[in-house]
């Protein structure tokens, strides 16, 4: 997608990726990932591997994104567009804490944190959701339809205190991650993601705030 907005005319994309894990041996086939990255950390091994490739310069980061505040100005990892893939329903809460200070913002720069989109999945299901993490953005007027100044966030979205979270574990063979997340789960997921990422680049707009999407059923 970088590179296709490059090509329109857009400055591009520039990411930084969290993650505190490494690879496995559950993680090469179901993830893309090679048995040679074995025991690198997965954002490390995928970014340096971008950065190669597409000549980009992204940043790695081998740790869980920083979600408490120490200071108004010192929110390492902050940018416009925040994305989570997390399997725990903590990391969520814990940043929305961090992200709720920013809701009053009025500047914008490439530390503003406007939007948070968050996948989350089951072994065949999952859905994808983009929200506002600001009160209010002001939407031109259209005679094609009807604009809404906000669009929920997942923590506002989910009553996360009637979810009973039990923690899987980790998975020490691929057959074994397979039971959990099915092969294509979460490539599904990530397409429809860029998807309305893209359109909201490459348009200004976005219909969808994100779906529910399934493996086992089509149409």
């Amino acid at each position: 997608m970088g590179m296709a907005l490059q090509a329109l005319g857009h400055p591009g994309l520039h990411v930084t990726v969290f993650d505190p894990d490494t690879v496995t041996g559950a993680n090469i086939g179901r993830q893309l990932f090679s048995e040679a990255e074995t025991g690198l950390n997965k954002a490390v091994a995928l970014v340096t591997r971008i950065n190669r490739f597409f000549g980009y310069t992204w940043e790695a980061k081998g740790k869980s994104f920083p979600s408490r505040r120490k200071h108004d100005d010192d929110s390492p990892g902050l940018a416009n567009i925040i994305i989570t893939c997390t399997d725990n329903i903590r990391s969520r809460l814990d940043l929305w804490r961090l992200l709720k200070h920013h809701r009053k913002n009025t500047h914008n720069d490439e530390k503003t944190p406007i939007y948070w989109m968050d996948f989350g999945n089951a072994q065949t299901t999952g859905q994808v959701l983009i929200g506002n993490i600001r009160n209010k953005i002001h939407q031109p007027a259209s005679t094609e339809y009807h604009t809404i100044p906000r669009m929920n966030v997942i923590t506002e979205e989910t009553s996360y205190s009637t979810i009973e979270e039990k923690d899987s574990g980790p998975s020490c063979s691929l057959a074994e991650a397979l039971q959990k997340q099915d092969l294509f789960i979460n490539s599904m997921l990530a397409q429809t993601g860029c998807d309305i990422l893209w359109r909201m680049f490459r348009e200004g707009r976005t219909f969808y705030r994100g779906p529910i999407s399934t493996l086992t059923r089509y149409g």
